[in-house]
């Protein structure tokens, strides 16, 4: 299936407000139980991009949307400023065809190039197709919160797992960079 990956807008939030509504309605990635109306998922998607961080698509050769993923700021506090946590929807259309596996390494592309230095993945659920995924692209674990969310009926786990991004911790961050100016006045 031919992806294109590009950068998100706010044309597409009519698609993305759809896309999570599947996944908090049928899947355990959020933790969400109310699927938030397009009003809402539009504020989110300005909120993310108005501080610079990458938001993309995923289309499919029909142009249609079959998938989205975003950086943002794993904690708003100042020191945490170099990590970014990932977040990855999908059609259920898309799931199982490598459509994640791109908007991961876009992600991890797009973020290394601004200059974080770390990722994150909080992943609801201990999803094992999360997992894996992020596993297959250099993510190891680093922890597991157990019966962190009650949804559908069953204790979840969150699992998190973390990999560095360019320099990682090697080198001092250059204060030049995007992620330097952060949350500073």
């Amino acid at each position: 299936m031919p992806i294109l990956i590009r950068d998100a807008t706010l044309s597409d939030i009519d698609a993305i407000t759809t896309i999570y509504r599947d996944s908090v309605l049928n899947g355990v990635a959020s933790y969400e139980i109310a699927p938030p109306d397009r009003d809402e998922m539009a504020a989110r998607y300005q909120a993310i991009v108005d501080k610079g961080y990458p938001y993309i698509a995923a289309e499919d050769e029909h142009g249609t949307l079959i998938g989205y993923a975003y950086a943002s700021a794993f904690r708003t506090r100042p020191a945490y400023r170099f990590m970014v946590e990932d977040s990855i929807y999908l059609a259920p259309e898309a799931r199982g065809r490598g459509v994640g596996k791109r908007l991961l390494e876009e992600l991890i592309a797009r973020s290394t190039a601004l200059g974080f230095r770390q990722m994150i993945a909080v992943i609801g659920g201990a999803h094992p197709a999360s997992i894996a995924l992020h596993a297959s692209h250099g993510f190891e674990e680093i922890g597991r919160i157990k019966g962190s969310g009650f949804k559908q009926g069953r204790w979840l786990d969150t699992m998190l797992m973390q990999r560095a991004l360019g320099d990682g911790t090697s080198t001092d961050p250059d204060p030049h960079t995007y992620p330097a100016t952060l949350f500073l006045g």
